[in-house]
């Protein structure tokens, strides 16, 4: 059994792994195609990380490896059907979203397929690449049980990747789905040519709006502020290497959303909550998540969403 299973050899996964390697652990890292796995395995190298070299001490495979502490770095609209397989002490949610189908939070997934198993949920301003480079970095481990906060903390934390502690998972997992949204919006303002004061405005809205929907939703209003809200809004609101902002870059220079996803190898997670996020906030006053849904859904243009955002009533800030 290994001390640390990375569930996932994409980006992330891989990131993960070598983080794990640099505090000490024993890692196995899943790939789903056995292909991959094997090749991986034999270059060290994965396509999708390719300056990133793993260490021989990482035993790469393609069957589901019984762990200590699972990390579970698959796209949400996956995890369902992965994690029902996976077996392990402890399991950490390292994705942002919710379900397609289902629109629960993976926390949520989690419990319904292992009622008994600890699970948490590290989030934060993360790109792959940097924390496969060892650049610094931070994130949040949440969950309500302190203990197993700090269990997992000591696992994967290092001085230049700093893990805080967070009581409330629930807000961060809607941090982590919603800034995804937010940031398909501030790509297309840019891409749009609506300039950088427009974008400022509308990261800074946007906290408020993930502020407003956490605490709607049994979270803490907070938490927008932290790492996992206002952090990592603003790393995927401005990083060129952010999918979601790549995708409203495209759009907002005249692209179509269907056009741009379907040349796409790896997930664009806030293509897929958007419409799950409306959907489980109800009424709640959610005015660029709603945007963002509606062009996604091709129900509004670009001109249409930014004229809906510019004429919206005012008000105190």
């Amino acid at each position: 059994m290994s001390e640390v299973a990375v569930i996932g050899a994409g980006a992330w996964g891989t990131a993960l792994a070598l983080q794990c390697v640099r505090a000490g652990r024993a890692v196995t890292l899943w790939a789903r195609d056995p292909a991959r796995a094997g090749a991986i395995a034999q270059t060290r190298r994965n396509p999708r990380l390719p300056n990133a070299v793993l260490p021989d001490s990482v035993r790469v495979t393609a069957e589901l490896p019984q762990a200590d502490v699972a990390l579970l770095a698959v796209p949400t609209a996956h995890l369902r059907h992965v994690a029902a397989c996976v077996e392990a002490g402890v399991l950490v949610a390292c994705c942002k979203g919710l379900d397609p189908e289902t629109h629960a939070l993976p926390l949520e997934v989690l419990a319904e397929l292992h009622p008994a198993t600890p699970a948490c949920v590290l989030s934060g301003p993360n790109f792959a690449h940097e924390i496969a480079a060892g650049l610094p970095a931070a994130a949040v481990v949440a969950a309500a049980d302190a203990g197993l906060r700090r269990r997992v903390i000591e696992l994967v934390a290092t001085d230049r990747f700093r893990l805080y502690g967070n009581d409330d998972p629930l807000g961060v997992q809607l941090c982590g789905a919603a800034k995804n949204v937010i940031a398909i919006a501030a790509g297309a303002v840019v891409g749009a040519g609506l300039g950088e004061n427009a974008r400022a405005a509308l990261i800074t809205r946007g906290v408020a709006e993930l502020a407003r929907l956490t605490a709607a939703l049994g979270g803490r209003a907070e938490t927008a502020m932290g790492l996992s809200g206002l952090g990592d809004l603003t790393l995927t609101c401005t990083g060129a290497a952010s999918r979601n902002y790549s995708l409203g870059l495209a759009i907002g220079g005249g692209e179509h959303a269907a056009e741009v996803l379907s040349h796409r190898t790896t997930a664009t997670e806030g293509a897929v909550a958007a419409p799950a996020l409306v959907a489980r906030a109800g009424d709640l006053d959610l005015p660029i998540c709603r945007a963002v849904d509606a062009l996604l859904a091709d129900r509004i243009t670009l001109a249409e969403a930014i004229a809906g955002l510019l004429a919206r009533p005012r008000r105190d800030e």
